[in-house]
Order: structure tokens, then C-alpha cells, then sequence
């Protein structure tokens, strides 16, 4: 990665495609004409291979499909009102779109891009989370204090969980066992039996409560304090453990980070999660199997959103208040020098292909989308890591993006 580093440049390579904001365009259009237009290097794909980007846009109750393949807008849907999550399903080709404004979830035929149902949940519903098999949903209700549970098979609400006071972000762990609810106006994490559909036990001292993560092994959660400086760690119930301790779920730790925590990238692998302090212009660097901050990295202002590569190797930052999109490696411990992408206005949440050859950037201020290739070549074939491809217009205040893949019959 090193050498990587030495070798990125400050050329974008690109083109601003079909659908973009003349606004947004214009401010970006001078570097992109300065090294032509095209689409070398991009990977060959079988006629029957689909990709979509969809993001919500909250302010126009619409859902936006993105064609990854053709670069181009492949529909725009009416939902529900205030559309403000989304999630894919890992086994059938839908999504699922939260309606805070309606208390409702739209479910999205993937490849027809088409609306065709509507289950009611409660009252301002926020996230969704859906288990690895594809026949749960769990949706947080901020209005009515709880959560939903949906079965996806018969389309319909199945069960109401209790938990606490504000409920933000819902996260079932890999083996399905457990769901991890941040409560954001109580300042707490409620851990729930995804079996039973108890409540295990409730931690409290995370002010604030936003984001959370689920280790791969199931074995621990970690939640975003926004309101402090904090992230909460908090060790998983065992139940085939030897150990009396191991069968309960206890708290391990409150991480000191930076100011407002807002979002947690974790890796793949497990081994580590990276804090978005966007109070703090940081992030933050937590080994998970230790339960330790391993130090704070300046890497732009009011960093808002982060996501990891595949391969581990590479940490990619919306930063906000800078409207950047910044790359910092992971191996090196580094910031890679020539990665910092200008964007458009209030860059927040991010996205990777499935391939990881292209990063989007929900523009949350200019109401577009930035596409960037994780790596591009220049004209004389020097490798670049981050380049801005184009920009494609959202609806009015998008903010939640996913990604899927799939090939069609």
C-alpha cells in the first residue's frame, strides 16, 4: 500500500453521466474534461448481470434505482412518506424501504423495480435489518418505543418487542440469535433473544445511542454514544459456553473516542472498527478482539460515514464538512496521499459495488450522487486510488443507499 500511496495523483478520470444536477455538474466538470471521458478498465459483465444502487430521498417520498452496469437511472419510485432506511434481501431479489412519515415498509422487486407491497409497522419507524436466511425483518419504531417483527414469507407483521425509550438502529447478528437495538432518547442498548423475542438485558450510559455493529462470530456488539465521546462494547450470551459468564450478556467496556461518534465501519473480518467522530474531524481505530482504541486519525472534517473494502485492506470516509470522500489504509495505518475526492454538497452515506470497483457517496446537501472507481489509471497508466467517475441526480434530501447484484433468467 505504501508504494500506492506514493504513486496517487490528484487527476480525476471520468465523466459526469446522464441525469446529473448542471449545479453539481459544474463544479467538477474542469478536472474531468482535463482527462477525457470514457470507461477503460471497467470490468465485463454477462448479458444477464444486473447491479443497482437505490437511495431514498426522504423530502420527494420517492426511492431512486440507480443501473450501475449502464450508468444510467433506471426508475424512480413512489413509497411511502419520509423514506429514510432501506435493505436488501440476501436471498430473493427485493428490498425493503422504511416510510418514517407513514409508519409503513415498501418492498421493491429488484429487477422489475416496481413497488409490490406495503406492510404496516408503528409509529416513526427508522431502521431495518434483515436476517441471513431472508424470512426476517426487524424494524425500530422511534415513535411507539419498540420493534417489529416481519416475516418475510408471509408478508406481514408477526410480533412487537419492547425496548427502549427512542430506538434508532436494529442489528441481527450473523447466527440470527440475537438483535442489538441502540435507543437513542434513553441512552441505551437493548439486547434481544431474536428467538424468543425477549429482551436479555438493557445497558445504559451510551448517550446518544446510534450506531451499532455485530462481530462476524456473533460474540460481541459495539454502539455508537453520539451524545459523548464513547462507543459501548458489550459481550454476547453463549448459550453452549461451559462458562457460567459466557451465558449471559454483560458489558465489557466504554471505549473513550472522539467527539460524537455517528457511524461504525467494521471489517469484514472482524479484527477492527473504525469510529466516524464527526465532532472530532477523526476516526478512531478500535481492535475488537482486545477491546482497545488504538488511536485517533485526522482525516477530514465532520466525518460522517465509512466503509471498508472486501479485502480488508482499505477504509473509505465521507467527510461532510469538506464534501470529500477520503481513502486510508489499513495495513499502513495511513492516509493515502492523492486520495481525496471532491464531491458534491454534504457527503454522507457510502456504498461499494459488489466488486468493490466503484464507491458512491450519498450527497446529502446537493441531493446527488457521486461515483468514484476505487482505483483508476491515468493516460500514461500510473494507478490512481480514487477518482470521481460521475455524478447522478437523487431526489430531494437522499440519505440511505444499498447496493445488490444479482444475474436474471
Amino acid at each position: 500500500m505504501k508504494s500506492r500511496e506514493k504513486r496517487a495523483g490528484s487527476r480525476r478520470l471520468g465523466c459526469v453521466g446522464r441525469g446529473v444536477r448542471p449545479a453539481a455538474a459544474a463544479a467538477l466538470l474542469f478536472s474531468l474534461l482535463a482527462t477525457g471521458c470514457g470507461r477503460k478498465h471497467f470490468p465485463h459483465y454477462p448479458a444477464n448481470f444486473r447491479e443497482y444502487a437505490w437511495v431514498t430521498n426522504g423530502g420527494a417520498n420517492t426511492v431512486t434505482a440507480f443501473d450501475l452496469v449502464n450508468m444510467t437511472t433506471a426508475a424512480t419510485l413512489g413509497v411511502g412518506s419520509d423514506p429514510t432506511a432501506l435493505a436488501v434481501s440476501p436471498t430473493r431479489n427485493e428490498l425493503y424501504v422504511v416510510n418514517t412519515g407513514s409508519g409503513t415498509v415498501s418492498v421493491i422487486d429488484a429487477e422489475k423495480n416496481r413497488v409490490t407491497l406495503t406492510i404496516g409497522v408503528h409509529r416513526n419507524p427508522t431502521s431495518i435489518a434483515v436476517d441471513a436466511q431472508g424470512t426476517r425483518a426487524y424494524v425500530t419504531n422511534a415513535g411507539s418505543n419498540n420493534v417489529s417483527v416481519i416475516d418475510l414469507v408471509k408478508r406481514r407483521e408477526i410480533a412487537v418487542v419492547g425496548v427502549g425509550e427512542g430506538p434508532g438502529m436494529v442489528r441481527v447478528s450473523p447466527d440470527g440469535g440475537t438483535l442489538v437495538v441502540t435507543n437513542g432518547s434513553a441512552g441505551s442498548v437493548s439486547v434481544v433473544d431474536a428467538g424468543t423475542l425477549q429482551v436479555r438485558a438493557v445497558f445504559r450510559g451510551c448517550p446518544g445511542a446510534s450506531d451499532a455493529v455485530i462481530l462476524p462470530d456473533s460474540s460481541k456488539a459495539f454502539a455508537a454514544c453520539t451524545g459523548g465521546h464513547q462507543v459501548m462494547a458489550v459481550e454476547l450470551a453463549r448459550k453452549t459456553s461451559p462458562l457460567a459468564e459466557d451465558r449471559t450478556d454483560h458489558l465489557l467496556d466504554l471505549l473513550d473516542v472522539g467527539l460524537s461518534p455517528v457511524h461504525l465501519a467494521l471489517k469484514p473480518d472482524g479484527g477492527e472498527i473504525f469510529v466516524e467522530n464527526f465532532g472530532g474531524d477523526t476516526v478512531s481505530e478500535i481492535a475488537t478482539n482486545a477491546d482497545d482504541v488504538g488511536g485517533a486519525y485526522v482525516i477530514g472534517t465532520n466525518p460522517r460515514d465509512g466503509v471498508v473494502t472486501a479485502d480488508n485492506s482499505t477504509l473509505w470516509v465521507s467527510n461532510f464538512g469538506a464534501n470529500t470522500v477520503a481513502a486510508y489504509s489499513i495495513d499502513d495505518g495511513t492516509y493515502i496521499n492523492g486520495s481525496t475526492v471532491r464531491v458534491g454538497e454534504g457527503p454522507g452515506p457510502l456504498a461499494l459495488t459488489d466488486n468493490g470497483f466503484l464507491l458512491l457517496a450519498v450527497d446529502e446537501k446537493s441531493g446527488d450522487v457521486a461515483v468514484l472507481r476505487t482505483l483508476s489509471y491515468t493516460p500514461k497508466g500510473e494507478p490512481i486510488t480514487g477518482s470521481l467517475f460521475t455524478v447522478m441526480a437523487a431526489g430531494k434530501d437522499p440519505n440511505a443507499i444499498a447496493v445488490k447484484s444479482f444475474n436474471v433468467k
